[in-house]
């Protein structure tokens, strides 16, 4: 067993691809998988399932990474020690449904790290996408919410995946709307309120459940409903066409607010919002400042903040 090939393994679960891996490590993918095959006949496991859909971690995968990053870890503190190296490079990677608070805060964490280098992701998609990506530690954290609807689906998926969830707050459900629309200035609004209008939600992919939808609750019907993939689109869409979405309420300086409200919907539904974790993952410096970071925007947003 080789430093190299504690590399090759962690880039490889972080690509999620032998062939992208290959690319970025500037290897032949023969060569790579060659790698690998050795390192697991070494050590008697099998690090990672091969298909035709790709490749993935086994279970015993996922445990030899994180050991692998630890030894990397320490290789590189001895580097940085006696070799007078570069300091190590900063990574961290999250996976988020679509939260302008999540964005707030990963801005803070990367301005507050003190590192000559880093390589940082910050990853918008959907809800099944961000379980899966840190189960298979392609992400360290991820930020999703549960609700009375879809906690018993959502939480039996991710402890199959094993993957914990970590309340942050608890928020009562909102709608974006356009300042000019009718309905801007109700103290609330109810779903019979939002029926003239287009409902605008995030598409889930292949997964698109009403368990794993990013809107805790959806009209029972609507003649006019748009999917779209970001947060761009839709913001643009609430304005251009006078549609609605269900969220938090949280709301910053990405929202035009001359042209984009929050209103309270009026619903015994409310959205636990959390980070997920993978349970066999001690979090890099970098996750727990992100942590951090985004406890300090959910307050400064008036949220009361759940420690656990």
């Amino acid at each position: 067993m080789t430093l190299l090939q504690l590399k090759y393994i962690v880039k490889i679960a972080e690509c999620g691809s032998m062939n992208e891996a290959s690319h970025e490590l500037f290897i032949s993918q023969p060569a790579l998988s060659s790698s690998v095959r050795e390192l697991e006949h070494e050590m008697g496991i099998s690090i990672f399932t091969r298909s035709s859909q790709g490749i993935a971690l086994t279970e015993d995968g996922a445990e030899f990474l994180t050991y692998a990053r630890q030894v990397l870890d320490q290789a590189a503190l001895l580097d940085e020690r006696y070799k007078r190296a570069k300091p190590h490079k900063q990574l961290c990677s999250v996976s988020t449904q679509h939260y302008m608070f999540a964005v707030e805060a990963f801005v803070d964490m990367i301005d507050s790290i003190r590192s000559d280098e880093y390589e940082f992701t910050l990853r918008e998609t959907g809800t099944r996408d961000i379980i899966d990506r840190v189960a298979d530690l392609r992400s360290e954290i991820g930020i999703l919410y549960l609700s009375d609807f879809n906690k018993d689906v959502v939480s039996k998926f991710m402890r199959a995946r094993h993957v914990e969830f970590h309340p942050l707050f608890r928020a009562p459900l909102h709608v974006f709307i356009a300042r000019s629309n009718p309905l801007s200035g109700r103290e609330k609004v109810t779903m019979d309120d939002l029926k003239p209008f287009p409902f605008i939600q995030y598409e889930q992919g292949d997964d698109d459940s009403f368990y794993f939808a990013e809107e805790a609750l959806r009209p029972k019907y609507s003649p006019k409903k748009i999917n779209v993939t970001d947060r761009a689109t839709i913001l643009n869409f609430i304005i251009g066409l006078n549609g609605y979405t269900v969220c938090t309420g949280i709301d910053n300086g990405d929202l035009n607010n001359e042209k984009i409200v929050t209103v309270p919907l009026e619903s015994e539904e409310s959205m636990l919002v959390g980070w997920i974790g993978n349970e066999r993952v001690t979090l890099s410096q970098a996750a727990r400042t992100y942590l951090s970071r985004l406890k300090e925007v959910i307050a400064h947003h008036g949220y009361s903040v759940i420690e656990s």
